[in-house]
């Protein structure tokens, strides 16, 4: 069994798609650690703010299935895959870590680049993962983030799950 992190990001109906987005991780893989929600400016365009938050559990599948599972949930709460890189969405989920498992493969990055670029990402899972090492930086998480050099721009929005 795994240690597993996703994370999750919408901008497009938050309120319906950040909360039902948990459950249906809750459904699939059962008790979920939950890190606060951040509210932030989107990256590399203009459109409305982002919510992001970063959730963990145990899990027996494998990452490719897992990734199979996060693929399906993002298509339930229609999100689409457009050209542009940078875009609003319904729903991102990424799988940040599994295990100490560093691999890349058939579209599966872990660790996952964006631990070390965003603080949307680093944040939250500083807060349900500090102490967990990053595979490839050999560093815990809680040491990354007291290094990360952007910290600002991340406001708490409250969510009951």
């Amino acid at each position: 069994m795994a240690r597993v992190y996703v994370s999750i990001g919408s901008n497009i109906d938050v309120s319906k798609n950040i909360p039902s987005s948990v459950k249906a991780l809750r459904e699939h893989f059962g008790e979920l650690d939950i890190s606060n929600v951040y509210e932030t400016k989107p990256v590399g365009f203009d459109g409305d703010d982002f919510h992001n938050l970063v959730v963990g559990f145990d899990a027996d599948e494998s990452p490719f299935e897992i990734s199979q599972v996060l693929k399906k949930i993002e298509s339930d709460h229609d999100r689409t895959r457009g050209k542009e890189k940078f875009e609003s969405r319904t729903l991102d989920l990424d799988q940040l870590l599994y295990g100490d498992l560093v691999m890349q493969m058939d579209g599966v990055n872990l660790p996952h680049p964006d631990i070390l670029r965003y603080n949307f990402v680093l944040k939250p899972l500083t807060e349900i993962a500090g102490e967990v090492e990053h595979p490839e930086e050999e560093k815990e998480i809680n040491e990354l983030w007291e290094v990360y050099q952007e910290k600002d721009g991340l406001e708490i929005v409250k969510y009951d799950f």
